[in-house]
């Protein structure tokens, strides 16, 4: 027998289900009109009339892009920060979460290295040590000046932490029984149980290294070898300079820039930036919540 659902339940449910889809569109409508403008004419965009349709379908803009060196060399740029950038910070993540994870019996110096790192989130040094640090061991203009002074995210390890030492000691004990050093453990035993968390992590890092463009502003002194979020907003926000040298442009850049203008291949531009993580999100969105309630802190 199907359960009775009274009046207020009904209400609630549908006022939900309201303010829910309202949140939605809100956070779709700006992609769609984004989207819409960048595969419109170039009149219909500088007359504002276009919404969440295209006005004048066509794809110049993205020809436009796909045919700059400039946006290329800058997505080729992000791409292999992002790559080397997780790779670095789930690698000290792992290594630093093991074996503050132990108790204090089986690692004495536990406690004290657990302050050193909560204090790092607590008091930074600021823009400018950080800086000169980077300027000094020579990184300036080089890959590892985006990767490097980031290389630890102390929350993410202690997320990570948490959840290890949350697991069963009888594990830990019986592989040690069975003859395995640490090193086994950790690979053997401690990751393939962490996966949620770990990926969690892995998505947290993921999106920073995408999204970050600052670091790429103060560490890079050529436009030429800024991360893609460094260049999108070097367009953005003085857009006409992507046009200003346009009488140097190859021939095949040439014949549509009569076609399209600085909102067209912004729009375009700033949509291409999105994908990658549009695609990465998806397989990594189901361990989100259970790997960050898993780690949490527990009190």
């Amino acid at each position: 027998m199907a359960k009775k659902v009274s009046a207020s339940r009904k209400t609630f449910l549908i006022a939900n289900h309201v303010i829910l889809i309202a949140a939605s569109l809100l956070c779709l409508l700006p992609f769609v009109n984004l989207l819409a403008i960048s595969f419109s004419n170039k009149i219909a965009v500088v007359a504002r009339e276009v919404a969440f349709w295209p006005k004048g379908f066509n794809v110049d803009a993205y020809k436009f892009i796909l045919h700059s060196n400039a946006f290329s060399t800058a997505l080729w740029i992000s791409v292999k920060r992002t790559a080397l950038g997780v790779a670095v910070n789930l690698a000290l993540i792992i290594l630093t979460a093991y074996p503050l994870s132990k108790s204090k019996t089986e690692f004495r110096a536990r406690q004290w290295f657990s302050w050193f790192f909560v204090i790092t989130i607590l008091f930074q040094a600021g823009m400018i040590p950080m800086y000169l640090v980077v300027r000094y061991t020579h990184l300036i203009n080089s890959l590892w000046s985006l990767v490097l002074p980031g290389a630890l995210p102390v929350f993410s390890m202690l997320v990570v932490m948490n959840y290890i030492r949350g697991l069963p000691q009888e594990l830990m004990e019986a592989a040690y029984i069975d003859g395995a050093g640490h090193m086994r453990t950790l690979w053997s035993l401690v990751l393939p149980v962490s996966t949620p968390t770990i990926a969690t992590v892995a998505l947290f890092s993921l999106v920073n290294h995408w999204n970050s463009w600052y670091d790429g502003m103060i560490y890079m002194n050529k436009i030429e070898s800024y991360p893609l979020q460094s260049y999108l907003r070097t367009v953005v926000i003085n857009p006409e300079a992507f046009f200003r040298n346009a009488t140097n442009m190859s021939d095949s850049l040439q014949r549509f820039v009569n076609t399209v203008n600085a909102r067209t291949t912004n729009a375009a531009q700033l949509f291409l930036g999105m994908i990658p993580i549009l695609l990465v999100y998806p397989f990594l969105q189901k361990y989100f919540t259970t790997g960050l309630v898993l780690g949490s802190v527990k009190g």
